[in-house]
């Protein structure tokens, strides 16, 4: 009897693994032909002329996407600085007093945030920003992409604080370490992995939006380092060439699409060597 149980139990195990299994390449499955369709179609345009040269005029040959991807870069970077310590901030406040009647408010709020569509965003930036400079600037464009950071860092900083424990907490408050010094030096060090993750998830969200940025920094086909006038994307270029009846700008997206992919597939094998260099095991 034990023994038809125990075959049973094996079964049912591999059976379940298996199923796992091809889940696991179905999901995986689609990821793989629009990547195959990216790098097939705009490969061939890659090059060192194409990420160091300003795009051509519409309709015509030759050029490059050296404003989008400095563009995208100083978009970047910009959200990431308004986002990440107020979003981490959050998160650990979150994390700390959860059952505060006011951190409940807060993740509501954080919640409904992530639902926002980019496009109301980039309309709320619009009003905020854009009409009161009566100009597009990549400023405008950083503000609507960091507010669309915010719910993903906070949600997913407030997450892994959560697994980090309690006794490591309070240990550092028994040696008379104090509060804010315990939170900075050694549970955040302890959650680094998973912020990096959150900071990660967020910086590919809005590397390839385009909705905000059309009511925001609007595009611009010169190179740009001013965070007071318009910018170039990226994701814009695509955008913009794909729409274009030339088939020479068609192609020119499909190198535009291959280069903001390898550009996020950069972001995530950077991220990951850093996590890793800094995880702390507990």
């Amino acid at each position: 009897m034990k023994e038809k149980n125990l075959k049973y139990r094996l079964i049912k195990d591999k059976i379940f693994f298996i199923s796992v299994v091809l889940m696991s390449f179905v999901v995986a499955v689609p990821l793989f032909f629009i990547l195959y369709f990216i790098f097939k179609n705009g490969f061939s345009i890659l090059s060192i002329d194409f990420l160091t040269k300003l795009p051509a005029p519409m309709g015509e040959l030759g050029g490059g996407v050296l404003n989008g991807l400095i563009g995208t870069l100083l978009l970047i970077i910009m959200a990431s600085i308004m986002a990440i310590p107020l979003g981490v901030s959050v998160g650990v406040y979150l994390s700390e007093f959860k059952h505060d009647k006011f951190a409940k408010y807060v993740r509501f709020c954080a919640e409904v945030l992530q639902g926002v569509p980019s496009i109301v965003l980039g309309i709320i930036a619009y009003l905020w920003l854009v009409l009161p400079m009566k100009s597009f600037t990549a400023l405008a464009g950083s503000v609507a992409l960091a507010i669309m950071m915010l719910p993903i860092i906070i949600r997913s900083t407030e997450e892994t604080l959560k697994m980090v424990p309690d006794t490591l907490k309070e240990a550092s408050l028994s040696l008379g370490v104090p509060y804010s010094r315990t939170i900075i030096k050694v549970i955040l060090p302890c959650a680094f992995n998973g912020i990096m993750t959150s900071v990660l998830i967020g910086v590919s969200r809005i590397a390839g939006e385009t909705a905000p940025l059309l009511f925001t920094a609007f595009g611009s086909p010169f190179l740009n380092f001013n965070i007071l006038k318009p910018t170039e994307s990226l994701p814009l270029m695509i955008y913009k060439y794909a729409s274009s009846p030339f088939p020479q700008d068609i192609e020119f997206a499909w190198g535009v699409a291959a280069v903001l992919c390898i550009f996020v597939l950069a972001l995530n094998l950077i991220s990951k060597g850093v996590a890793k260099k800094w995880k702390v095991q507990f």
